[in-house]
């Protein structure tokens, strides 16, 4: 594992990484979802994909990832693309898993993986929807460190800060950014994904013109039982 110091936004960024396959000219980056790290990423493709460079990071605020601020999902892929510039990795392909799909769209790399990418709004269920209402009500009344008491369980030991950044991220509709992307665009996903369900799979597929779509048995960590297929799929159309 190694660490490298980034200056953006007048900010620092220490971000820890790890690559393997060094010695390979093509590159390609792994971006975890929201509360994961780059050792998921890693277990589930790290003994794969041998024709790649493979570069794994942990996100500002994830992992052994450093932040100092609430930021955006569009400053998380220029950090991304900054951490990048500092490899001088100019030509790249990306591995995006939920929140990570979200940078890596952004991006718009040269090859773009879906797993189970966040991205699309869903409708809430009409218990979430009345915890929001009673929420709005109450929050200029209650103190701001109780928020999180009507948040879901996903913020349980979350610092204000990622609460502040999940907060801002969590309903992006990223419909018309998807629209944008050009990349070669491989879409993998869980069949039984509630995080993500798979209507919102087989919509992004449908929204991105060079993309395919492979629907797998698992949930929203779908990926790691189905590595090796989806990595042979990958050597395959990249």
């Amino acid at each position: 594992m190694a660490v490298k110091e980034l200056v953006y936004n007048s900010q620092t960024y220490c971000i820890s990484y790890e690559i393997l396959n060094q010695n390979k000219s093509k590159v390609m980056v792994f971006l975890h979802g929201w509360g994961s790290n780059k050792e998921i990423m890693k277990q589930a493709f790290g003994k794969s994909l041998k024709e790649f460079r493979l570069i794994f990071l942990d996100l500002p605020g994830f992992g052994s990832s450093s932040i100092n601020s609430s930021i955006k999902t569009s400053d998380y892929a220029s950090i991304v693309k900054l951490f990048l510039n500092s490899l001088h990795v100019e030509t790249f392909s990306v591995v995006g898993h939920s929140f990570g799909g979200k940078v890596g769209a952004i991006l718009n790399p040269k090859n773009l993986i879906l797993l189970s990418s966040a991205g699309i709004i869903v409708e809430k269920s009409l218990k979430i929807k009345m915890k929001i209402k009673i929420f709005k009500i109450l929050k200029n009344i209650i103190p701001q460190n109780m928020h999180k008491l009507f948040a879901s369980e996903d913020v349980s030991g979350m610092s204000q800060t990622m609460y502040e950044i999940l907060k801002s991220v969590v309903d992006e509709d990223f419909r018309p950014l998807f629209q944008k992307v050009t990349s070669k665009t491989l879409i993998f996903w869980g069949k039984d994904d509630k995080a993500t369900p798979l209507s919102s799979g087989k919509e992004i597929s449908k929204i991105i013109k060079k993309s395919q779509f492979y629907p797998l048995d698992g949930d929203h960590f779908f990926f790691i039982k189905n590595s090796k297929f989806i990595a042979r799929v990958i050597d395959e159309q990249l």
